[in-house]
């Protein structure tokens, strides 16, 4: 069983989505551990496409008991901040996320250059590495998705997280006693992600829609297939990195992919109404993903990970959470 008495966690990326749930459940469940999330936060600064260049806030850590260290993954000064800290496990989740970024050399000096700086600084202090890749590292390539198969990313963000994975390859021959594990997460909906904006979860800008009385908008027929995995699934896989001390690359979703409207199917259930779906032309038929599924038997097999939330257990337990973000106007674009 996990013990974290008297551990020191850092969390990159932690006024995130993932990291912020990962800090708070590792508070809540070890007491005993000392957690610190490092984070840009968010200012006015927006990428072209008038997204913010960092989803991290404040109110995602309004729970939070640890330390908070405000810094950037590219500045040396602020790396500085996280060598003083007597570190045994480092979580890094700090990343441009947006798959929409064109700045080729902005994104591989943030997610790759920048990450193998913090795997030399894992080393020093004998700590474990527990990653954050991407599904969108096998691209358009067929499903199930598989491990060191079909990896072609069709943008910059899934080129820089394939990138990292390969360094990693590389890395544990030098460093075979450093523990480093990747996760390539899939779908992930749940609690804490209203201040992500226009990459928040399929399931929460739906939900939102029909609580608006609008008719949920998909793209013609609604037939594109993804694997939604629920945040406390990928909190668990993280705790089970942590505990087995395994390194490797693994898939995190919930291992079956459903179709877009399934999710206006399981809202309607959950939120007690009927809503129709409009739907709507693709415009990104040329590069648009129809099918994902990660293959998770080896993230069962070396983690014990097993999902426990299917997708109407998911939109279940996020049902509430929808409402409070819809009546308090909670959703951040």
């Amino acid at each position: 069983m996990l013990d974290l008495t008297n551990k020191s966690v850092v969390i990159t990326g932690g006024a995130g989505f993932l990291g912020s749930q990962l800090a708070l459940a590792i508070e809540n469940q070890h007491p005993g551990c000392h957690v610190t999330v490092f984070d840009r936060f968010r200012d006015d600064k927006r990428f072209p496409n008038n997204n913010l260049t960092s989803l991290g806030h404040f109110k995602n850590l309004i729970d939070f008991h640890g330390h908070v260290i405000a810094g950037d993954i590219n500045q040396s000064d602020d790396i500085q901040r996280l060598r003083a800290i007597d570190f045994d496990y480092m979580i890094h989740f700090a990343a441009i996320s947006d798959t929409t970024v064109l700045n080729e050399l902005l994104m591989v000096q943030t997610n790759l250059n920048a990450f193998t700086d913090l795997l030399d600084l894992c080393a020093e202090k004998s700590a474990a590495m527990i990653y954050a890749s991407s599904a969108a590292t096998y691209g358009n390539t067929p499903a199930p998705n598989r491990v060191g198969e079909n990896e072609q990313p069709e943008n910059v963000y899934g080129f820089s997280k394939v990138m990292m994975d390969r360094f990693v390859e590389h890395y544990s021959r030098s460093h075979p006693q450093l523990q480093i594990t990747g996760f390539r997460y899939f779908n992930v909906y749940g609690h804490g992600e209203n201040y992500k904006g226009k990459t928040a979860s399929m399931i929460l800008q739906l939900g939102l829609q029909i609580l608006d009385g609008k008719q949920p908008r998909l793209f013609k027929y609604g037939e594109q297939m993804r694997d939604f995995v629920y945040i406390d699934d990928v909190v668990n896989a993280h705790l089970l990195a942590m505990e087995s001390g395994v390194s490797g690359t693994f898939n995190v979703g919930s291992g079956k992919a459903r179709q877009f409207k399934d999710i206006v199917t399981c809202l309607n259930s959950s939120l007690g109404t009927d809503a129709e779906i409009e739907y709507i032309d693709n415009p990104y038929t040329a590069a648009y993903q129809n099918h994902t599924e990660a293959d998770i038997s080896d993230t069962t097999d070396k983690l014990g990970y097993q999902p426990l939330f299917t997708l109407e257990k998911g939109v279940q337990a996020y049902t509430d959470e929808i409402r409070r973000i819809h009546q308090h106007n909670l959703f951040q674009v």
